[in-house]
């Protein structure tokens, strides 16, 4: 195969050998700490088994990410002109790993050395794939629906990677269901922080007919005179976020004490971002919202008292059979 070009910044190196995993575990760990502060955070909770593991699979999606967007560490977001082709050679790379052949990138042999430790399902890698299949269709979304459907490919398969990651069972699908919707919440905290800068790089995920309930042209711009709508939308999105953000606080007993706490941990810094956005209001995109290292140390410690009392504080309940489930 003919490899992309790596974007600037995307992981990369000689390639390295069937028994190289510590030296991708070192790439792995260097690309979380620059791409993802907050989940870098969270991941040093993990054993050092689950930890590791944890990078390898983020080191891959965030490649795939930076390749499909242009971007480094999801920096920079550019249209990029040979989007095709880019997904062509990340899927052949990605295939590659998941059978086992060493493919020479260390972010995709990141992927087959946690693939093969896990028993990950492939169903899974490829579902974020069609993900960035999508962007790179310059696909909208026209429903909720189809919004969710987005978010699952490109977040909620994510949760239940890592959660087979964290040693759940590829066949648990009860607690699947759980990391998938905390994967959910993530990504729609996301795009309700991220809608100026979808906007100018020509991506819009706010459903078509949000738009048009708010009076908004599906063309038309958004900034700067649509900044009232927008923030009625966003904090529509940051409610979103919320019931799939508790839905998977309810999935934590189900976890070892340290995965439990990790996730908990990640869960109250990316939630904060949701609600953030939220109380801003017309002001959300005025700077990016972030979390203050001191904040992530406060999430942090407040997640070890919720790790200790999840049977209590998030008892077993059904799931809502209203929210949006994961196909199967």
């Amino acid at each position: 195969m003919t490899p992309t070009p790596p974007v600037t910044g995307h992981v990369t190196g000689p390639a390295p050998g069937p028994t190289d995993r510590a030296a991708i575990v070192v790439a792995a760990h260097a690309s979380i700490a620059r791409g993802s502060k907050s989940f870098a955070a969270a991941s040093t909770l993990f054993d050092r088994p689950t930890r590791e593991r944890a990078w390898l699979l983020y080191a891959w999606c965030r490649a795939c990410d930076d390749i499909t967007d242009g971007q480094d560490h999801g920096h920079g977001m550019t249209r990029v002109d040979d989007a095709p082709a880019r997904l062509v050679d990340l899927t052949a790379r990605t295939e590659a790993a998941l059978a086992g052949e060493v493919v020479g990138d260390v972010a995709f042999d990141a992927l087959r050395v946690v693939a093969a430790e896990t028993r990950m399902p492939p169903a899974w890698p490829r579902a974020l794939i069609a993900g960035f299949a999508l962007d790179a269709e310059e696909w909208r979304p026209r429903t909720e629906d189809d919004l969710y459907r987005y978010c699952y490919h490109v977040a909620g398969v994510v949760g239940c990677m890592m959660a087979v990651v964290m040693g759940v069972p590829a066949d648990d699908d009860a607690t699947l269901d759980r990391a998938c919707d905390l994967g959910m919440a993530f990504q729609l905290a996301n795009i309700a922080r991220d809608i100026e800068e979808d906007d100018r790089a020509g991506r819009r995920y706010l459903p078509a007919e949000w738009l048009e309930e708010a009076g908004i042209a599906a063309d038309e711009p958004l900034f700067p005179d649509h900044k009232p709508h927008l923030a009625i939308l966003a904090r529509r999105l940051a409610t979103r976020a919320a019931a799939f953000e508790e839905s998977a606080r309810a999935g934590t007993p189900a976890l070892p004490p340290r995965a439990a706490w990790a996730v908990l941990a990640a869960a109250n810094i990316y939630g904060a971002i949701g609600r953030t956005v939220a109380a801003r209001g017309e002001r959300a995109w005025d700077a990016r919202v972030t979390t203050s290292k001191a904040a992530k140390i406060g999430f942090i410690l407040r997640a070890a008292y919720e790790a200790r009392g999840r049977v209590r504080l998030y008892p077993p309940v059904v799931r809502d059979p209203g929210l949006w489930t994961r196909p199967r």
